[in-house]
């Protein structure tokens, strides 16, 4: 596959999201009619250039990562290189937060009258909360739940009273968690990789992953090479598809969001029970283990339970349909079990937060606008690198090769892909797509896999990030 195709992908998508900022811009105007309810659309900011405390860390580290990563990621030992990553991603996460500084960039950031913590010290009986957390939900009512509360299933909220009741109250705390527990999508996706790619190559040794199945492609069709996986990468020894991608998971844009939110806190979650599952396959008490956490997603947030699409994926490609899905399943259902015994039913939960979003901001934002303008946001969490991943793996799909269809990054993305079409389709999600579809977004990452010139590219993540964290300043 020609560099030129990835160039032109990554320039569509800088126009989509031009397009999406000057239509925004327009629709923001006094007099439009037109209500966005997002300041910097299609962002959920507002425009406010700004430095802070850490934007000299943030650049000093995309820096490090671009200039020695893709190396260190050819040598360092496999157990070694997931220490050093989650490190650097915990090190890129906080370093933007701070860009916005300590209390409105990370300690105060998770106190806003909207969010979980506000409704934390009201909660003194955990069994009555379960059972009255649906009658709570509706808005226009005095004893409603704040808007983050009502619109996520009580496990979101709990994870938050759980802190509390250890001595771990307040917003720097729940920031710190969510910054821990959400960096780790960089353990868990590539995690998955490996776990799958050794499955693949031991059911089709012909099959080493993404790069050598785009690479065979293009060799058929006499186009230029995608060269193999070490040298797609800077020619660094060893750098496998799961090392490739444990690169792109260290500098990823939408640590912006990660730090801080919730839903960074769903994406690692999730991520971690997917990789459970994916080790599962040949394990199978992790398969039990990857659904608990799976299970517990769907009462974090209600759109959570597309994953498993991906979670369907996983066990395709381990070859665990008949023994591990089961097992994941029976731990899911454990979840689902426990939570109905404690009198949360989540259909009744579900049809409720419809209602309450209908209630407010989706009454007035448009989808005519969100449903494209959402993209925009998705592009600036992914980053151009994955957009031009997600391009190469699409065009390798496309061309109806039957081996494609068991390489694990290109069926991780295929499959995240979908979830993210059917959640911007469903108009459930207009405006804010930028840290609620992170879960969704963390499992692109396999498609840089494909790239090549991988300083290039890094650069590119980095810029992104800094870019957006300097310019805006995101509501959460």
């Amino acid at each position: 596959m020609r560099m030129r195709g990835d160039f032109r992908a990554v320039a569509l998508a800088l126009v989509l999201v031009g397009v999406a900022v000057g239509a925004g811009a327009y629709l923001n105007r006094p007099g439009s009619g037109v209500v966005l309810l997002a300041p910097a659309a299609p962002l959920f900011a507002v425009w406010l250039p700004h430095v802070g405390p850490g934007s000299v860390f943030a650049v000093l580290i995309a820096f490090a990562v671009v200039a020695w990563g893709p190396s260190l990621a050819g040598y360092l030992r496999w157990g070694t290189l997931l220490g050093v990553g989650y490190a650097v991603s915990v090190a890129w996460t906080f370093a933007l937060a701070m860009i916005d500084g300590w209390h409105r960039g990370f300690a105060d950031r998770l106190t806003n009258p909207n969010e979980y913590l506000h409704e934390v010290p009201g909660i003194t009986d955990i069994p009555a909360m379960l059972r009255g957390f649906s009658a709570r939900i509706l808005d226009f009512q005095p004893n409603s739940w704040t808007t983050h509360v009502s619109g996520h299933p009580p496990g979101a909220t709990l994870v938050f009273v759980w802190l509390d009741r250890i001595g771990l109250g307040g917003g720097a705390w729940a920031a710190t968690v969510c910054v821990l527990v959400g960096c780790l999508v960089t353990v868990a996706v590539p995690v998955t990789v490996k776990a799958l790619s050794r499955s693949a190559s031991r059911a089709e040794p012909a099959l080493v992953g993404a790069v050598s199945v785009a690479r065979a492609h293009d060799q058929r069709a006499g186009a230029a090479a995608v060269p193999a996986a070490g040298q797609a990468l800077g020619a660094e020894r060893g750098l496998t598809p799961a090392r490739a991608v444990l690169l792109f998971a260290a500098l990823f844009p939408g640590a912006v969001w990660v730090g801080v939110s919730a839903d960074g806190l769903f994406a690692g979650v999730t991520a971690s029970g997917i990789a459970l599952l994916a080790l599962g396959t040949r394990r199978l008490p992790l398969a039990v283990l990857g659904g608990l956490l799976l299970g517990f997603g769907a009462y974090l947030s209600y759109g959570l339970v597309l994953l498993g699409l991906i979670a369907l994926a996983v066990t395709y490609l381990g070859r665990g349909l008949t023994r591990a899905l089961p097992l994941a399943l029976l731990g899911a259902l454990a979840v689902v079990a426990a939570f109905t015994a404690a009198g949360f039913w989540w259909l009744d939960g579900y049809h409720l937060v419809v209602e309450r979003y209908y209630q407010g901001v989706a009454s007035e934002r448009p989808y005519w606008y969100w449903v494209w303008a959402n993209l925009a946001c998705l592009v600036l969490a992914a980053g151009p690198a994955l957009v031009a991943g997600v391009r190469r793996t699409g065009a390798v799909l496309l061309r109806r090769d039957r081996q494609a269809w068991r390489d694990p990054a290109l069926v991780l993305v295929a499959a995240a892909v979908i979830t993210i079409v059917l959640a911007d389709l469903s108009g459930l999600s207009k405006s804010e797509v930028e840290r609620i579809w992170l879960p969704f977004t963390v499992w692109l990452l396999p498609a840089a896999a494909l790239l090549p010139r991988s300083r290039w590219w890094l650069a590119g993540q980095a810029v992104t990030a800094l870019a957006v964290n300097h310019l805006v300043l995101t509501y959460w």
